[in-house]
This record gives structure tokens, sequence and C-alpha cells, in this order.
């Protein structure tokens, strides 16, 4: 159950200019307050991770700003017409574009994308893309300069594999050793992969910074445009904020989730200027359906053990009804956010009525709802309990100030029909982070109710929705 909200990731950005050489622009200082922990997608879901890795690892085709899908390390996009996709839909070519190599100057071929999709799907390698790959019997590599997937049953949009940043190819002789339980031990391939980018990876330390440098090997003489990247990581959005707007002492930084009238205020000094668009990203509430109980042990979060309170509907409208939802925009996003109930909001694709609206707050029929499913006050300490169980939550989301202000609201909200919630808030780059042995992250989901923003990439949100069928239930 995810309760939603939409809004917008902000940038700031300065400018440049355009000489025609590699390196013309110097070294580009930017500053992720979500610090990246590895340059592997296949290891993290996290837009971190997939962001900085994006500059380094490729896909075969990705979407440009209008939505429209491109090639990249393809000669051009396969369809029915073309004769690349088969007329059963079960079958998809791709022709590699000649010439295209690695940063250590090795020839790019298809071995090397039928080898990404063997590492993703290896058993024991914990594939966070796992889900692009759904449906994918084989992928082959014909010749040098062809690959084709083969489905196992007819895929009408067969452009989950191999585009956009989430699955990007990975150089085979690099990663040779890392299938299946190897992969998250393969440090030195997880930091710094070798790709067919603009950039290649010059230091790495986790959870901080990552410099990048020019890839020398790369195709166009006249990209990158900056000799060197520095990405620092940590912190918080305020701080990211004041370093560019305020300091001056970084070019760019991003997702930045502060009050309207503060990152105004912030511009007001002249070092930067915020840019924003409306696009698809929720922020949005989860409901953990397992029992988060650490006595559990390996059942803890999975299908084994349904929770104890939130399985129980009538609670989940409780809180539903409970919320302020445009009071919280306004709040936390003013002009830059807008209400929804619909985890796929306009203008994308949605099986709902864009245009219907969410629940009002009705703190009455919140109360009713729990009296409805036997929870009552009755040792009058303004704490609803049932058979001698206190209705206690514990709410987590990551370190920023509007996701603290959000929490602070919802725990008011949630008190005034007798739902007492402890707070908690992680550090992004843990949270988002994927290590597998961290408690803290959004994929081991150790609380009632956990907080944050995604979206789908791309036009086709197959892969996105995949999140919500049996087969992504946590299992120990």
């Amino acid at each position: 159950m995810a309760l939603t909200l939409g809004c917008l990731a902000t940038p700031l950005m300065a400018q440049s200019q355009d000489t025609g050489e590699r390196g013309r622009d110097g070294r580009l200082e930017m500053i992720y307050w979500q610090a990246p922990s590895t340059l592997n997608p296949y290891l993290s879901s996290g837009a971190k991770d997939t962001e900085a890795a994006s500059i380094v690892l490729e896909p075969l085709a990705r979407h440009d700003a209008t939505g429209a899908m491109v090639p990249w390390l393809a000669t051009e996009i396969p369809t029915l017409d073309n004769g690349g996709v088969s007329e059963d839909l079960t079958r998809i070519t791709w022709t590699l574009r000649e010439g295209i190599t690695w940063s250590d100057g090795s020839a790019f071929t298809a071995e090397d994308v039928a080898f990404t999709w063997r590492y993703c799907t290896a058993p024991g390698t914990g594939c966070a893309q796992a889900d692009m790959f759904d449906d994918v019997a084989e992928v082959t590599a014909a010749d040098a300069r062809t690959v084709e997937i083969r489905f196992s049953t007819p895929k009408p949009y067969p452009y989950q594999p191999f585009v956009g940043a989430q699955t990007p190819i990975l150089q085979a002789a690099q990663f040779a050793e890392c299938l299946g339980p190897e992969a998250a031990g393969c440090s030195a391939q997880n930091f710094a992969p070798i790709g067919t980018g603009p950039y290649r990876v010059a230091e790495f330390r986790s959870n901080d910074t990552v410099l990048f440098e020019a890839n020398p090997a790369y195709r166009d003489p006249a990209k990158p445009a900056f000799a060197e990247i520095s990405l620092k990581g940590g912190g918080t959005p305020t701080e990211a904020a004041r370093a560019v707007l305020e300091a001056g002492a970084f070019d760019y930084a991003w997702n930045l989730q502060l009050p309207p009238d503060l990152l105004s205020a912030m511009a007001a000094a002249g070092h930067g200027t915020p840019v924003v668009a409306f696009g698809a990203v929720v922020e949005r509430l989860v409901v953990n359906f397992s029992d988060p109980d650490p006595a559990l042990g390996e059942a803890r979060a999975t299908f084994l053990q349904q929770h104890p309170i939130l399985s129980d509907r009538l609670v989940r409208e409780a809180l539903s009804l409970a919320i302020d939802r445009a009071a919280l925009v306004d709040l936390g996003y003013g002009d830059t956010g807008r209400v929804t109930c619909n985890i796929l909001p306009p203008p994308m694709i949605s099986a709902q009525d864009p245009a219907a609206p969410c629940p009002a707050q009705d703190l009455d029929a919140a109360r009713a709802r729990l009296d409805e499913a036997g929870w009552t006050d009755s040792d009058g300490d303004g704490i609803r309990d049932k058979d001698g169980t206190p209705l206690r939550l514990l709410f987590q989301t990551t370190t920023n100030a509007v996701r603290q202000d959000f929490q602070m609201a919802l725990k008011h909200w949630w008190g005034e029909i007798g739902i007492d919630t402890e707070l908690r808030h992680i550090d992004a780059s843990v949270f988002f982070g994927g290590d597998t042995g961290s408690p803290d992250t959004m994929q081991k989901f150790f609380a009632d109710i956990q907080m944050y923003a995604a979206s789908f990439t791309g036009t086709d949100p197959e892969a996105y929705l995949a999140g919500w069928t049996c087969s992504s239930i946590p299992r120990p």
C-alpha cells in the first residue's frame, strides 16, 4: 500500500562554454547528498548509484528528454517494421555500433551483452534489476555485433533489457569471476567498472567521493566537455544547496528536497539557479504487510509472518484518512508538488483515472475505522490498544528537512486518532544503498512504515510495477 504525493527532484546548475575540444571545461564539482555506495547498478536500486554509474556504463538504448527512445550502443531501435522484432513478438535483435571500445581499449562485443544477462540472472547474485529481465529466456551473441534476445512469451514491449541506465552493459572480461554469490564481494569491479561511457573511474571512496576522468578511448573526440568530475556525496539537502547557492563551492547539486521559501532565499545569493520540472517522481508511504520484529530472525519482514497490526485493511484505511495530503505538499514542495493517489501519476500511463481525487482528511472516519477493527483506548492514555497490545508503529525515512517535517506532521495526525508513532531517520546513502549486510536499507524494511520517492524510467512501467507482484514479496 502506498499513500502518495507527487513531487520533483530539484537540481542546481551552472553554465559552460563549447569550444569543441575534449575536456575543454576543466573540472566539474558536483554534490549529491545521497552518496554513491557502488557503481554497479545491478547491485543497487538507488538512483544515486545508477546515476553515478551512468557516465561510465552505457546501455544499448536510452530515452531522451522528450521520452523518445534513441539508440546508444546500438545502431538503431529494433522494430517490427525494420525486422528487428519478430512477428510473434518473442525475439528482438540488436545490432551494435561499429568500433566501440571499452575504456581499457578492448573491443565491445555482443558477448558482453549476453554476459550481462547471465550476470544479473545467475542464482545468488541478488540482482537489483532482475525485474528488467522478466520473461527473458535467452540472450545470445549471433556474431560480434549482433545480440538476440528470446522471450518465453510474446512481449508487446520488448525494450526493458539493456534500455536505460538501470541495465547497462558490463565488461565480460572484468566481471567473469563475479557471478552468483561472488558478485557482492567483487569490490574492485563494483567500485571501478570498466565502461564505454565518456568517463572512467579515477578514484572511488564509498559513501564519500567519486573522481571521474575523461575516457581517452571515448568514441566522440569532442566529448566529454569536462576533463574531470568530482562527485561529493553525503550530508543533507540543505548542506548541498548551501554549497552551491550560498558558498559557490560546487557547480551542481541534485535532488534538493527543501521548503520552497528556503530554496528561494538561498538562490538570492546569486551563485546558482534552481531548475525544476514536474515529473513522475512520487513521494510515498509504504506499509509493511510483514512483521519486522527482530525476534523472528530469518523470518523477519518476510512473507512467513503477517504484520500483527497493518495486515488489517481497516487500520491501513485509518492511516490514510488521517492524512492531509494538500497540507504536506504545501509544507514540503509548494508549487513544485501536486497531490496524487496514483502510483503512476499523470501524464504517465495509468489504469486509474488521473483526475480521481485522493481521500480528504477525515479524522472522525479514521477513528471509526479503528473502532471497527477493535482498537480502543482502554486505559485512557491516548493510545489505542487491543488484547493488551498498544497501537504503536515505527516510521522510517531518510534524513532531510522536508521528510522530517512530513514525519512530524504524520505523527501528529496519527496521534489524533490514537496511534503512537516512533520516528526514525537514516542517512540516505545507507537507506538507498546496496549493502546486503546493513539492517537499515529500504530493501530490508525493518520498520512498520517507510517513506521515500521513486519513479520509473522510460515510457513503459512494466518493470516498475513488478515491485507490486507476488514474486517481489520478501523471502528469508
